[in-house]
Formats: structure tokens, C-alpha cells, sequence
């Protein structure tokens, strides 16, 4: 499979993200082949290719009270575009993290951090975090090593779930970056009677989760042309789900904007359901 031509588009500005990189990189004159670092981020541009962002710290782990049970675990990657913008992997981070633990460490029984914890893919420990989660997966770009990282951590029983990436043209740059981690197994859609929808809570329908603004405007909930939501995975050779990917839905800033009254109940509910029986899945199978 080859990399899909990304047509160039306008991307929606997360609430609450700063894009300082064209100032960093205007600022610099940054031309073909060269390199600017922010702080714990490089930029490079190589000619022909979109800009590539690279983070440099390996992990944000933070263990006060000594190590636990669980840590919500964001997978940092490389991501490619045609403008500067910040690394799609941060988005909403980090407060759609800690709210999520917050309400996480009410529902369940579970030793969870408060922290939230961001890894890069290609960091030699990440198989001790069973559980992962990476968004905005249309700008993926990932480098042999993150491929390479990736791929053994689920092997090794890792479990990745996936959000907030809408339409045509981001699926099918996913489904490259996916292809290059598995060539040889497919994504399928994920039936409503697997045992991740029943774990805590019974989930009986897939809801589109939109973002936070139209969320507030009363609609619409689907972005670009993701009209429908789906379920969709990739299995190992037993049968275990190995990476859950929320297609044309935004369960993560259904996490960030719970406390907003104006955003609907309905859809903060569901994503937490859905967040907790994927996290209960990946520390039990």
C-alpha cells in the first residue's frame, strides 16, 4: 500500500491549543533540509515532503507516590502536514487525560494515576503501559523505529485504542501507517456483540461524538465527510483485539468539555463508557 495524497485542507483548531510552531519556524527562515528545535520538539523539512514533527522527550511519567496499577498512556508520534501546526498527537492533551482519570478512578475499582502520561512509540519501556491511546491519526507520519515500537508492543499484548480522525483521505493515510505496523492483518469492523462493548457498560449503538463546538451548537456531529461513526479494529492471532479505532468520532473532547454545561450529557456519557470498557479489555485480556 502506498502513502494516499492528502489534499491540502483547512485543519479545525483544537480549543485550548497555541500554534507556535509558523512563529518558531517563519521566525527562523527555516528552508529544505534543515531542522529547528522547540522546546522538546524538532522540525525538519526535507524537499518534496510535508514538514515532520518529532518530539524528543521519550516519556512524561510521573510516579510521586511510588509506581501504579495504571496510567493513562498517550502514544507520541511523528505526524507530517502541509502547514505548521502543533503535533496532532497533543491534541487536547493534557486535559482530556486528566479529566478522563478523574471520573475513571470514581467509576472502577482501579490503582490509576492522576498523572497523565505521554510515551513515545519508540521508547524501550512502553510494553510495561497495557493500555494506549493515540488521536488525530490522519496526520500520522511514523518513523521505522515508531512502526518497529509499536509493532512489538502490541505483539507483546499491548492494546492501542484509537480517536478523533474524520473522512476519506484521513482514514486512508491510518490505514497506511497501519499497514506498515501489520501488513498482513486487516482492519475489520468490530461486532456489536465482542465482549469490549459489555465490559462495564453495555454499549447497544455507536453514537458520533462530535467536537466540542458543534457539540455546544447543537450540530451538526459529523466533520469533513465522516457522516458515519464506526467501530472498527485489528485482531492478533487469538482472536484478541489489539488496537480499537473510533472512526468519524471524538471521544476525547467529549472528555475535555464534560464540564461544560452547554456540551450534551448524552455524548460525555458515552464516551466515558466507551473509555472505560476499553481500558478494562486491555488490563484483562
Amino acid at each position: 500500500m502506498t502513502r494516499p495524497h492528502l489534499p491540502s485542507r483547512s485543519w479545525r483548531r483544537p480549543a485550548g491549543l497555541v500554534l507556535g510552531l509558523a512563529g518558531v519556524a517563519l521566525a527562523t527562515g527555516l528552508s529544505a533540509g534543515q531542522s529547528v528545535r522547540a522546546p522538546d520538539l524538532t522540525v525538519t523539512i526535507t524537499p518534496g515532503q510535508p514538514a515532520r514533527y518529532e518530539w524528543d522527550r521519550q516519556t512524561t511519567l510521573k510516579e510521586p507516590g511510588g509506581p501504579r496499577e495504571f496510567y493513562f498512556t498517550r502514544a507520541v508520534y511523528s505526524s507530517g502536514g502541509r502547514r505548521f501546526r502543533r503535533q496532532a498527537w497533543a491534541t487536547d492533551y493534557p486535559k482530556a487525560d486528566r479529566q478522563f482519570l478523574t471520573v475513571l478512578r470514581r467509576l472502577i475499582n482501579l490503582d490509576a494515576s492522576e498523572y497523565e502520561n505521554a510515551v513515545r512509540l519508540d521508547y524501550p519501556d512502553l510494553r510495561r503501559f497495557p493500555f494506549l491511546y493515540a488521536l488525530e491519526v490522519g496526520d500520522m507520519a511514523l518513523s521505522e523505529p515508531e512502526v518497529e515500537g509499536l509493532r512489538n508492543y502490541l505483539l507483546a499484548g499491548g492494546f492501542l485504542m484509537i480517536d478523533d480522525f474524520w473522512g476519506t483521505w484521513q482514514w486512508e493515510n491510518f490505514q497506511y501507517e497501519m499497514s506498515r505496523v501489520f501488513p498482513d492483518r486487516p482492519i475489520v469492523d468490530i461486532p456489536m456483540d465482542h465482549p469490549i462493548f459489555n465490559m462495564v457498560y453495555d454499549i447497544h449503538e455507536i453514537l458520533q461524538v462530535p467536537n466540542v463546538g458543534n457539540g455546544v451548537r447543537g450540530g451538526p456531529t459529523y466533520e469533513q465527510d465522516g457522516y458515519v461513526p464506526a467501530a472498527r479494529g485489528i485482531f492478533d492471532d487469538q482472536g484478541r483485539l489489539v488496537v480499537a479505532i473510533n472512526w468519524n468520532t471524538d471521544l476525547g473532547d467529549a472528555w475535555e468539555w464534560a464540564d461544560n454545561p452547554y456540551y450534551p450529557l448524552k455524548f460525555s456519557t458515552f464516551a466515558f463508557e466507551m473509555g472505560v470498557n476499553f481500558i478494562v479489555y486491555a488490563m484483562s485480556h
